[in-house]
């Protein structure tokens, strides 16, 4: 039962730019980090991370009622539609940050089920975003960028020049793929930082990493989300876990809307 969106479990050290990969590489072996204690230095309950990853997807679901359906006018729901990439890539950040989540192969895991679902959630994406995206598909999917930032840890995982080169290399080629585009992978990755080392300056680097999304969504609403990346440490949420509920919802749910959409508009 390890995975990431949906998962539990991880080993060693992140990045995406040089001084970044670095950075973070080193504070995850050090500061508190998974090789002195065994365990991520923020500690957020099983249950509660459920809960963070049921808050993305009924945000996501309003958020995409209101996008396809609504043209973006129903009162609040595109304000708090903004937080779900980032809840969605904390859960991510958090699952990768686990013991063990490299030797048990986890990251592999999560990618082919990220490319799965990414996939078959394509046409229906494509579909409802016709007269939005460019080339009729371009950006990819959420799918996409989740599954680039992935990969992007998984080679700092390995640790080692060529591997934190390599990430590099995914993080910057990569990012134009999917939507939210490097920034996006920017948020997971310093999340993924913060949990691995506690550091206030890899908390900085994540409340910047997701001011940084105004340049997308243009507004900062996003930036309420740190409330529930600090906050749920403290929480205790008994929730039992769905396993692979966030991958295959996400595909339904996009296939639900596309086909209401064709019916009625």
């Amino acid at each position: 039962q390890a995975q990431a969106v949906t998962g539990r479990d991880s080993n060693r050290a992140p990045t995406g730019a040089s001084t970044m990969s670095n950075a973070i590489g080193m504070d995850a072996v050090k500061a508190g980090g998974i090789s002195e204690t065994g365990r991520p230095a923020i500690v957020v309950q099983d249950g509660t991370i459920e809960a963070l990853k049921w808050l993305g997807v009924v945000l996501m679901t309003l958020d995409h009622i209101n996008k396809y359906f609504f043209n973006e006018t129903l009162p609040g729901i595109f304000e708090l539609g903004r937080l779900t990439m980032p809840i969605f890539g904390f859960v991510l950040a958090y699952n990768l940050a686990r013991p063990g989540c490299l030797a048990k192969g986890v990251y592999g895991r999560t990618m082919k089920r990220m490319a799965l679902y990414g996939l078959l959630a394509t046409p229906f994406y494509i579909i409802l975003g016709a007269g939005q995206l460019a080339f009729g598909w371009f950006p990819l999917n959420i799918m996409a960028m989740l599954f680039v930032a992935t990969a992007s840890l998984y080679l700092v995982e390995l640790g080692g020049r060529r591997a934190i080169l390599a990430a590099e290399v995914v993080f910057l080629l990569g990012g134009i793929l999917g939507e939210f585009w490097w920034i996006g992978q920017a948020v997971v990755m310093t999340a993924w930082w913060y949990f691995r080392s506690g550091r206030h300056i890899a908390l900085v680097s994540v409340i910047v990493a997701t001011a940084l999304l105004f340049v997308i969504n243009r507004n900062f609403y996003a930036v309420f989300s740190i409330v529930l990346l600090v906050g749920a440490q403290y929480a205790n949420v008994r929730i039992p876990r769905l396993k692979n509920i966030f991958y295959a919802y996400y595909t339904l749910h996009l296939a639900v809307l596309c086909g209401i959409h064709k019916i009625y508009y």
